[in-house]
Protein backbone atom coordinates (compact mmCIF):
# COMPACT_ATOMS: atom_id res chain seq x y z
CA UNK A 1 0.00 0.00 0.00
CA UNK A 2 2.69 2.42 0.92
CA UNK A 3 3.89 2.07 -2.93
CA UNK A 4 0.38 2.46 -4.18
CA UNK A 5 0.48 6.01 -1.94
CA UNK A 6 3.73 7.11 -3.73
CA UNK A 7 1.78 7.05 -6.70
CA UNK A 8 -0.46 9.92 -5.78
CA UNK A 9 2.24 13.14 -6.60
CA UNK A 10 2.65 11.29 -10.32
CA UNK A 11 -0.76 10.89 -10.48
CA UNK A 12 -1.35 14.41 -9.66
CA UNK A 13 1.22 16.28 -11.66
CA UNK A 14 0.26 14.11 -14.52
CA UNK A 15 -3.31 15.25 -13.70
CA UNK A 16 -2.78 18.99 -13.86
CA UNK A 17 -0.90 18.30 -17.46
CA UNK A 18 -3.72 16.79 -18.62
CA UNK A 19 -6.24 19.80 -17.27
CA UNK A 20 -3.51 22.24 -19.03
CA UNK A 21 -4.19 19.73 -21.95
CA UNK A 22 -7.58 19.79 -22.11
CA UNK A 23 -7.69 23.81 -21.51
CA UNK A 24 -5.61 24.16 -24.14
CA UNK A 25 -7.27 22.07 -27.05
CA UNK A 26 -11.04 23.90 -25.79
CA UNK A 27 -9.29 27.30 -26.36
CA UNK A 28 -8.05 26.20 -30.15
CA UNK A 29 -10.88 24.45 -31.17
CA UNK A 30 -13.08 27.40 -30.19
CA UNK A 31 -10.85 29.98 -31.91
CA UNK A 32 -11.00 27.73 -35.04
CA UNK A 33 -14.45 27.56 -35.31
CA UNK A 34 -15.66 30.16 -38.23
CA UNK A 35 -17.96 32.82 -36.33
CA UNK A 36 -17.13 36.56 -33.96
CA UNK A 37 -17.32 36.54 -30.59
CA UNK A 38 -18.28 39.35 -30.42
CA UNK A 39 -22.06 38.33 -31.72
CA UNK A 40 -22.06 36.30 -28.70
CA UNK A 41 -22.03 38.76 -26.83
CA UNK A 42 -24.35 41.25 -28.63
CA UNK A 43 -26.87 38.28 -28.86
CA UNK A 44 -28.46 36.77 -31.66
CA UNK A 45 -29.92 39.45 -34.31
CA UNK A 46 -28.88 42.37 -31.95
CA UNK A 47 -27.50 45.26 -34.54
CA UNK A 48 -24.54 47.14 -33.24
CA UNK A 49 -22.71 50.16 -34.63
CA UNK A 50 -18.51 49.36 -35.79
CA UNK A 51 -18.00 52.16 -32.27
CA UNK A 52 -19.64 49.36 -30.06
CA UNK A 53 -18.06 45.97 -31.33
CA UNK A 54 -14.67 47.95 -31.02
CA UNK A 55 -15.56 48.39 -27.15
CA UNK A 56 -16.76 45.21 -26.87
CA UNK A 57 -13.27 43.42 -28.16
CA UNK A 58 -11.65 46.04 -25.81
CA UNK A 59 -13.68 45.09 -22.68
CA UNK A 60 -12.91 41.24 -22.88
CA UNK A 61 -9.56 41.40 -24.60
CA UNK A 62 -10.67 40.08 -28.06
CA UNK A 63 -8.42 42.57 -30.03
CA UNK A 64 -5.21 41.03 -28.47
CA UNK A 65 -3.42 38.53 -30.06
CA UNK A 66 -4.54 35.05 -29.45
CA UNK A 67 -1.19 33.97 -27.86
CA UNK A 68 -2.36 37.45 -25.33
CA UNK A 69 -5.91 35.53 -25.06
CA UNK A 70 -4.15 31.94 -24.52
CA UNK A 71 -1.65 33.15 -21.46
CA UNK A 72 -4.35 35.57 -20.13
CA UNK A 73 -6.82 32.59 -19.65
CA UNK A 74 -4.43 30.01 -18.50
CA UNK A 75 -3.68 32.68 -15.97
CA UNK A 76 -7.09 32.88 -14.80
CA UNK A 77 -7.54 29.07 -14.47
CA UNK A 78 -4.56 29.04 -11.96
CA UNK A 79 -6.16 31.54 -9.91
CA UNK A 80 -9.14 29.31 -10.22
CA UNK A 81 -11.15 31.99 -11.89
CA UNK A 82 -13.15 30.67 -14.69
CA UNK A 83 -14.66 33.87 -16.08
CA UNK A 84 -17.65 35.15 -17.15
CA UNK A 85 -20.57 33.85 -19.76
CA UNK A 86 -20.42 35.99 -23.22
CA UNK A 87 -23.50 34.73 -23.60
CA UNK A 88 -25.22 35.45 -20.34
CA UNK A 89 -23.00 38.10 -18.83
CA UNK A 90 -22.55 35.82 -15.58
CA UNK A 91 -19.84 34.26 -13.96
CA UNK A 92 -19.34 31.01 -15.24
CA UNK A 93 -19.43 29.41 -11.45
CA UNK A 94 -22.84 30.75 -11.32
CA UNK A 95 -23.94 29.36 -14.79
CA UNK A 96 -22.75 26.11 -13.87
CA UNK A 97 -23.78 25.96 -10.21
CA UNK A 98 -27.25 24.80 -10.09
CA UNK A 99 -26.40 22.10 -13.69
CA UNK A 100 -23.95 19.98 -12.08
CA UNK A 101 -26.02 18.12 -9.37
CA UNK A 102 -28.59 16.88 -12.42
CA UNK A 103 -25.51 16.07 -14.43
CA UNK A 104 -23.96 13.79 -11.59
CA UNK A 105 -26.94 12.14 -9.96
CA UNK A 106 -27.30 10.64 -13.56
CA UNK A 107 -24.09 9.87 -14.02
CA UNK A 108 -23.83 8.00 -10.96
CA UNK A 109 -27.36 6.35 -11.28
CA UNK A 110 -26.47 5.18 -14.92
CA UNK A 111 -22.96 3.60 -13.63
CA UNK A 112 -24.81 1.85 -11.07
CA UNK A 113 -27.52 0.48 -13.49
CA UNK A 114 -24.77 -0.80 -15.69
CA UNK A 115 -22.89 -2.52 -13.17
CA UNK A 116 -26.06 -3.90 -11.83
CA UNK A 117 -26.95 -4.75 -15.80
CA UNK A 118 -23.48 -6.56 -16.41
CA UNK A 119 -22.75 -8.64 -13.47
CA UNK A 120 -26.26 -9.81 -13.17
CA UNK A 121 -25.87 -10.73 -16.73
CA UNK A 122 -22.43 -12.36 -16.64
CA UNK A 123 -23.23 -14.10 -13.33
CA UNK A 124 -26.55 -15.77 -15.00
CA UNK A 125 -24.77 -16.89 -17.98
CA UNK A 126 -21.38 -17.24 -17.14
CA UNK A 127 -20.57 -21.23 -17.50
CA UNK A 128 -23.79 -21.81 -19.14
CA UNK A 129 -24.43 -24.13 -22.70
CA UNK A 130 -23.62 -21.95 -26.24
CA UNK A 131 -27.19 -21.11 -26.94
CA UNK A 132 -27.71 -19.32 -23.55
CA UNK A 133 -24.56 -17.60 -24.13
CA UNK A 134 -25.25 -16.98 -27.45
CA UNK A 135 -28.50 -15.10 -27.10
CA UNK A 136 -26.84 -12.89 -24.39
CA UNK A 137 -24.27 -12.17 -26.82
CA UNK A 138 -26.52 -11.13 -29.34
CA UNK A 139 -28.58 -8.85 -27.03
CA UNK A 140 -25.86 -7.32 -25.61
CA UNK A 141 -24.59 -6.53 -29.13
CA UNK A 142 -27.70 -5.13 -29.55
CA UNK A 143 -27.33 -2.41 -26.61
CA UNK A 144 -23.92 -1.14 -27.77
CA UNK A 145 -24.83 -1.05 -31.44
CA UNK A 146 -27.78 0.77 -30.79
CA UNK A 147 -27.21 4.96 -30.41
CA UNK A 148 -28.12 5.92 -27.01
CA UNK A 149 -30.57 8.96 -28.27
CA UNK A 150 -32.71 6.03 -30.27
CA UNK A 151 -32.84 3.97 -26.79
CA UNK A 152 -34.40 7.34 -25.33
CA UNK A 153 -36.76 7.96 -28.16
CA UNK A 154 -37.97 4.01 -27.98
CA UNK A 155 -37.98 4.32 -24.33
CA UNK A 156 -40.06 7.29 -24.17
CA UNK A 157 -42.55 6.13 -26.99
CA UNK A 158 -43.46 2.69 -25.17
CA UNK A 159 -42.59 3.34 -21.25
CA UNK A 160 -44.11 6.89 -21.28
CA UNK A 161 -46.53 8.05 -24.05
CA UNK A 162 -47.85 4.39 -24.62
CA UNK A 163 -48.10 3.29 -21.32
CA UNK A 164 -47.12 6.16 -18.98
CA UNK A 165 -44.80 4.11 -17.03
CA UNK A 166 -42.27 6.95 -16.19
CA UNK A 167 -42.26 10.69 -17.13
CA UNK A 168 -41.07 11.72 -20.38
CA UNK A 169 -39.16 14.63 -19.70
CA UNK A 170 -38.24 16.67 -16.62
CA UNK A 171 -36.71 16.53 -13.57
CA UNK A 172 -39.36 15.61 -10.90
CA UNK A 173 -37.67 12.74 -8.88
CA UNK A 174 -36.22 9.29 -8.98
CA UNK A 175 -39.46 8.50 -12.09
CA UNK A 176 -37.72 11.03 -13.53
CA UNK A 177 -34.45 9.94 -13.43
CA UNK A 178 -34.60 6.09 -14.22
CA UNK A 179 -35.55 6.09 -18.02
CA UNK A 180 -32.94 8.31 -19.04
CA UNK A 181 -30.07 6.30 -16.81
CA UNK A 182 -31.28 3.33 -18.64
CA UNK A 183 -30.42 4.90 -21.23
CA UNK A 184 -27.43 5.96 -20.18
CA UNK A 185 -26.59 2.68 -18.39
CA UNK A 186 -27.65 -0.05 -21.66
CA UNK A 187 -24.87 0.12 -23.79
CA UNK A 188 -22.18 0.41 -20.94
CA UNK A 189 -23.81 -2.27 -19.66
CA UNK A 190 -23.88 -4.25 -22.70
CA UNK A 191 -19.97 -3.74 -22.82
CA UNK A 192 -19.26 -4.68 -19.22
CA UNK A 193 -20.94 -7.51 -18.85
CA UNK A 194 -19.16 -9.38 -22.30
CA UNK A 195 -15.69 -8.36 -20.26
CA UNK A 196 -17.10 -9.71 -16.67
CA UNK A 197 -18.18 -13.10 -18.16
CA UNK A 198 -15.45 -13.93 -20.47
CA UNK A 199 -13.15 -13.03 -16.90
CA UNK A 200 -15.28 -15.17 -14.78
CA UNK A 201 -14.75 -18.01 -17.19
CA UNK A 202 -11.00 -17.64 -17.56
CA UNK A 203 -10.89 -17.50 -13.40
CA UNK A 204 -13.21 -20.77 -13.29
CA UNK A 205 -10.28 -22.90 -14.52
CA UNK A 206 -7.55 -20.95 -12.86
CA UNK A 207 -5.40 -23.26 -10.09
CA UNK A 208 -7.05 -21.19 -7.04
CA UNK A 209 -10.11 -22.18 -8.72
CA UNK A 210 -9.45 -25.99 -8.74
CA UNK A 211 -7.92 -25.72 -5.09
CA UNK A 212 -11.24 -24.27 -3.63
CA UNK A 213 -13.27 -27.14 -5.34
CA UNK A 214 -10.82 -29.60 -4.25
CA UNK A 215 -11.52 -28.35 -0.46
CA UNK A 216 -14.95 -28.82 -1.26
CA UNK A 217 -16.42 -25.27 -2.25
CA UNK A 218 -19.44 -24.77 -3.26
CA UNK A 219 -19.69 -22.99 -7.08
CA UNK A 220 -21.16 -20.29 -5.49
CA UNK A 221 -18.33 -19.73 -2.62
CA UNK A 222 -16.39 -19.88 -5.31
CA UNK A 223 -17.89 -17.10 -7.21
CA UNK A 224 -19.12 -15.03 -4.83
CA UNK A 225 -15.48 -14.87 -2.48
CA UNK A 226 -13.15 -15.26 -5.60
CA UNK A 227 -14.12 -15.38 -9.32
CA UNK A 228 -16.42 -11.98 -8.75
CA UNK A 229 -13.02 -9.91 -7.55
CA UNK A 230 -11.03 -11.12 -10.29
CA UNK A 231 -13.76 -10.03 -12.84
CA UNK A 232 -13.90 -6.63 -10.96
CA UNK A 233 -10.33 -5.80 -12.20
CA UNK A 234 -11.07 -5.21 -15.60
CA UNK A 235 -14.12 -3.03 -14.78
CA UNK A 236 -12.11 -0.78 -12.83
CA UNK A 237 -9.34 -0.65 -15.71
CA UNK A 238 -12.50 0.35 -18.24
CA UNK A 239 -13.55 3.07 -15.71
CA UNK A 240 -11.81 5.99 -18.00
CA UNK A 241 -14.18 4.41 -20.44
CA UNK A 242 -16.77 4.49 -18.62
CA UNK A 243 -16.52 7.90 -17.54
CA UNK A 244 -16.41 9.18 -20.92
CA UNK A 245 -18.98 7.21 -22.30
CA UNK A 246 -21.64 9.12 -19.35
CA UNK A 247 -20.22 12.44 -20.16
CA UNK A 248 -20.32 11.84 -23.85
CA UNK A 249 -24.20 10.50 -23.89
CA UNK A 250 -25.25 12.89 -21.29
CA UNK A 251 -25.53 15.28 -24.06
CA UNK A 252 -27.59 13.76 -25.97
CA UNK A 253 -29.74 11.99 -23.52
CA UNK A 254 -30.50 15.18 -21.07
CA UNK A 255 -31.62 16.71 -24.77
CA UNK A 256 -33.94 14.18 -25.26
CA UNK A 257 -35.61 14.29 -21.75
CA UNK A 258 -35.33 17.52 -21.78
CA UNK A 259 -33.59 17.51 -18.09
CA UNK A 260 -31.02 19.79 -16.58
CA UNK A 261 -27.58 19.64 -16.72
CA UNK A 262 -24.06 20.00 -18.07
CA UNK A 263 -24.76 18.43 -21.01
CA UNK A 264 -27.06 21.22 -22.54
CA UNK A 265 -25.27 23.95 -21.31
CA UNK A 266 -22.27 22.72 -23.49
CA UNK A 267 -24.17 22.12 -26.27
CA UNK A 268 -25.51 26.04 -26.12
CA UNK A 269 -21.97 26.79 -25.15
CA UNK A 270 -20.55 25.50 -28.10
CA UNK A 271 -22.91 26.42 -30.68
CA UNK A 272 -22.92 30.01 -29.43
CA UNK A 273 -18.91 30.39 -28.99
CA UNK A 274 -19.14 30.59 -25.74
CA UNK A 275 -15.48 30.38 -24.30
CA UNK A 276 -15.06 30.54 -21.41
CA UNK A 277 -18.25 28.09 -20.22
CA UNK A 278 -16.64 25.37 -22.79
CA UNK A 279 -13.50 25.50 -21.40
CA UNK A 280 -15.18 25.33 -17.79
CA UNK A 281 -16.96 22.35 -18.92
CA UNK A 282 -13.98 20.62 -20.87
CA UNK A 283 -11.77 21.08 -17.48
CA UNK A 284 -14.55 19.52 -15.41
CA UNK A 285 -14.75 16.85 -17.36
CA UNK A 286 -10.96 16.17 -17.57
CA UNK A 287 -11.08 16.60 -13.59
CA UNK A 288 -13.26 13.82 -13.56
CA UNK A 289 -11.04 11.58 -15.56
CA UNK A 290 -8.07 12.21 -13.33
CA UNK A 291 -9.97 11.56 -10.21
CA UNK A 292 -11.48 8.31 -11.51
CA UNK A 293 -8.51 7.24 -12.75
CA UNK A 294 -6.73 7.93 -9.08
CA UNK A 295 -9.03 6.25 -7.10
CA UNK A 296 -8.54 3.39 -9.98
CA UNK A 297 -4.83 3.09 -8.53
CA UNK A 298 -5.83 3.25 -4.93
CA UNK A 299 -8.36 0.25 -5.81
CA UNK A 300 -6.34 -2.00 -7.43
CA UNK A 301 -4.36 -3.18 -4.62
CA UNK A 302 -7.93 -3.82 -2.14
CA UNK A 303 -9.61 -5.63 -4.97
CA UNK A 304 -6.51 -8.06 -5.93
CA UNK A 305 -4.03 -8.20 -3.00
CA UNK A 306 -1.46 -9.51 -5.24
CA UNK A 307 -1.08 -6.20 -6.56
CA UNK A 308 0.25 -4.61 -2.92
CA UNK A 309 3.35 -3.44 -3.04
CA UNK A 310 3.70 -4.00 -6.58
CA UNK A 311 4.10 -0.18 -7.42
CA UNK A 312 2.37 0.02 -10.43
CA UNK A 313 -0.41 1.99 -11.99
CA UNK A 314 -2.19 -0.55 -14.22
CA UNK A 315 -5.52 2.27 -14.57
CA UNK A 316 -6.44 3.18 -18.59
Amino acid sequence: MPETLRLVPRRLAAGVLVLWGAATLAFLALHLVPGDVVDTVLGPGTAATPALREQIRLDYGLGDPLAVQYLRQLADLAHGDLGRSYQLGLPVSQVLEGQVAPTVELALTATALALLIAFAAAVLTAGRGRVVRSLASGLELLAVSVPSYWLGILGLTFLSYRFGLLPAAGDSGPAALLLPALTLALPIGGVLARVVRQELDEASGRPFALTVRARGGTERTLLLRHTLRHAALPVATLSGWIVGSLLGGAVLTETVFARPGLGRVLVTAVTSKDVPVVTALVLLSAAAFVVVNLLVDLAYPVIDPRLRGAGTGVAV
